[in-house]
């Protein structure tokens, strides 16, 4: 992961300044983007920290534009109607929000179907919105960009899956290489004549073709689009899985085919409700197994990952500039966080010169954590006492943070627990902790409780220079308390202290500086 600092403040290293106080950057604090595809219309509003957007407001509406659009060749058209309804409404809910202009893009259905233009000149003239048609091409481009947003340094094969087609891109080194589209989205499968049997031969012999186009592609799957999510929520009701967070969750190619099985063989209707998947989208789904286990088959990536980022998010990526591209989002979105909701902004970077001599050994990406979590220390602190711990935990799990695997989350959360709370038993998150090791797990601990002590040791603006030494061999830990620190250092600090040194199973020397 690429942490860019800026080089005329060499002061603000590691962190970096913030790009989202930078006018470019506040340009895309709100962007709203409306997707019109096969199956789903949907509005989309980012906001926040322009490098790793929140979702201001999310809604999608099931249409089915592409129902029934390979045998008619036009638009379905109470698809076409519902469609129409909620755009309408979508360009109500902007003017609300005093959105700029929204941009709008149509995918494989408005593209194919003999009355594309018709529909979008009747959108033009009831609701002021111009929708742009894109190519399938443009289409793998931009899925391939929403994959960059989350993960900047991301390499490998995006499949993005929608109702009326397939696309598939790669990605390396940061850039979109070769892109290619096909027919196999579930709504146009389900049109082949022979049922199964003609299914199978259209997919095979597709996906033969795509291969010799896109070459050996063994890295990494990214699976973008709504029927893979669906598969992936079932994935994770088959293994009991703890963290219902999809964005960032693998699979191995072994865990594709048990899932298609499961679904193979039981209730569709009890696992869409356990699962909690739609019964519009739970339709879909067993053409999607189709397309997915001869997709792994044929292009035997060394593992997938589900990417809850996709053209929408490659749309709000494409008015990036590339400085801002270029910054790691879950650093950016932490100092975001920070600096709207913490009650002293900028006291993070103090606290983690403060707590990495304990960590002064760790990877860059152990080290990105911690700076994480120190941004993050202090921004639920309006939360209940007695809730706070959990809180963090909570937020840190299932925030839309990008760039964080499924351990590193729980890493992070675990760490903020501990800001709060000395121990992590007898709390509701206990069966996520099984996503670390116990090297992790005391990792994470020994951090939270660094943070805790710190945050109590530590004044914003002060000029305390006191400072911790770690000695991991000889288990030795040394606080060296600066003069104008030592009233600060009252009972609870000292508390929090022993306890530090308890997590470290270490020696503790406290040396008053003079």
């Amino acid at each position: 992961m690429n942490l860019q600092t800026d080089s005329t403040s060499p002061e603000w290293d590691p962190f970096g300044r913030p790009l989202f106080d930078s006018p470019s950057a506040r340009a895309l604090s709100r962007v709203g983007v409306v997707d019109v595809g096969s199956n789903s219309v949907r509005l989309v509003v980012f906001d926040g920290a322009a490098r790793s957007p929140a979702y201001f407001y999310n809604e999608k509406i099931m249409c089915g534009l592409g129902a029934g659009l390979s045998e008619s060749g036009r638009l379905n058209p109470l698809g076409r109607q519902r469609a129409l309804a909620a755009i309408r409404r979508f360009q109500h809910l902007a003017k609300g929000m005093d959105l700029p202009p929204l941009t709008a893009v149509a995918t494989a259905a408005v593209r194919d179907a003999e009355d594309g233009q018709d529909f979008r000149d009747e959108v033009m003239r009831e609701t002021g919105l111009r929708i742009w048609v894109i190519d399938g091409e443009e289409e793998a481009r931009l899925s391939a960009q929403g994959v960059l947003l989350g993960w900047p340094g991301a390499y490998g094969l995006v499949c993005d899956i929608g109702g009326s087609s397939m696309e598939l891109a790669e990605v390396k080194g940061g850039r979109v290489g070769k892109r290619v589209t096909s027919a196999l989205g579930p709504l146009k499968l389900a049109g082949i004549k022979g049922g199964k049997r003609g299914r199978k031969i259209q997919i095979q012999d597709t996906l033969v073709r795509l291969s010799e186009q896109m070459g050996q592609q063994r890295d990494r799957l990214f699976l973008v689009g709504g029927s893979w999510r669906a598969i992936a929520r079932i994935d994770m009701l088959r293994r009991n899985y703890p963290l219902h967070v999809l964005h960032e969750y693998r699979m191995t190619a072994r865990d594709v085919r048990a899932t298609i099985r499961f679904i193979e063989k039981c209730d569709p209707e009890q696992v869409r409700n356990d699962a909690g998947v739609s019964s519009a989208r739970m339709a879909l789904v067993p053409m999607a197994c189709e397309v997915l286990e001869r997709l792994v088959r044929t292009f035997k990536p060394k593992d997938i990952a589900v990417s809850s980022y996709g053209i929408r998010e490659g749309m709000l990526y494409e008015q990036m500039p590339q400085r801002l591209r270029d910054r790691d989002p879950l650093i950016e979105a932490c100092r975001f966080a920070e600096s709207k909701d913490a009650r002293f902004p900028g006291f993070g970077r103090t606290l983690y010169n403060f707590v990495m001599p304990l960590f002064k050994s760790g990877t860059p990406a152990q080290k990105r954590l911690v700076r994480a979590a120190c941004l993050l220390h202090d921004v639920s602190w309006r939360a209940h006492p007695d809730y706070r711990a959990e809180i963090c935990f909570d937020n840190a799990t299932r925030a839309n943070l990008g760039g964080l695997k499924h351990s590193e989350r729980v890493f992070l959360g675990m760490a903020l627990l501990h800001r709060y709370r000395n121990k992590r038993e007898g709390t509701r998150f206990e069966e996520m902790f099984g996503l670390l090791d116990e090297k992790r797990q005391l990792e994470a601990e020994v951090l939270g409780k660094a943070m805790r002590f710190g945050a109590m040791l530590l004044m914003q603006g002060g000029t305390n220079t006191s400072s911790l030494r770690w000695f991991p061999k000889k288990r030795h830990l040394q606080l060296r308390l600066a003069t104008d620190a030592q009233p600060l250092f009252g009972e609870v600090a000292e508390a929090r202290l022993q306890s530090l040194s308890a997590a470290l199973s270490a020696d503790l020397k406290i040396t008053v500086l003079r």
